[in-house]
C-alpha cells in the first residue's frame, strides 16, 4: 500500500521558515514534488526532486524554497524561507513513477498524493 504522509504545516509570520516533510512508504519513485492549493484554485507545482536528487522548483519561491531528500528514509522536504502572505495554502507532496521534463509540475501526472498540511503566513 502506497502512502505519502506530510508534516511540518503551520502558521508563521512573514519572513518566517518553515519545513515540511513527506514520508513515502510502499513506492519508488521517480518523481517526489509538492503542490500547493488555496481554495477556489487548481493545485499549482511548487518544487519537485527526481530519485537521482535532480531539483526544480518554480520561479514564485527560486531562492525561497528548497527541497531536499533522504532516499535511505524515503523522506523528502521542502524547506521554505522569507515566506510571503501569499505562500499561504494547502501543501500537498505527490509521486510518480515515470520520468518527463514536460509534465514535472503538472498535479495530472502524478500518482499518489498524501492529504496535505496547511501553511498560513501571516503579514
Amino acid at each position: 500500500q502506497v502512502q505519502l504522509v506530510e508534516s511540518g504545516g503551520g502558521s508563521v509570520q512573514a519572513g518566517g521558515s518553515l519545513r515540511l516533510s513527506c514520508t513515502a512508504s510502499g513506492y519508488d519513485y521517480a518523481y517526489m514534488g509538492w503542490f500547493r492549493q488555496t481554495p477556489g484554485k487548481g493545485r499549482e507545482g511548487v518544487a519537485v526532486i527526481t530519485r537521482d536528487g535532480s531539483a526544480y522548483d518554480v520561479d514564485s519561491v527560486k531562492g525561497r524554497f528548497t527541497i531536499s531528500q533522504d532516499n535511505a528514509k524515503k523522506v523528502v522536504y521542502l524547506l521554505m524561507k522569507s515566506l510571503k502572505p501569499e505562500d499561504t495554502a494547502m501543501y500537498y507532496c505527490a509521486a510518480k513513477g515515470t520520468y518527463s521534463s514536460t509534465t514535472r509540475f503538472a498535479p495530472e501526472s502524478y500518482k499518489y498524493w498524501g492529504q496535505g498540511t496547511q501553511v498560513t503566513v501571516s503579514s
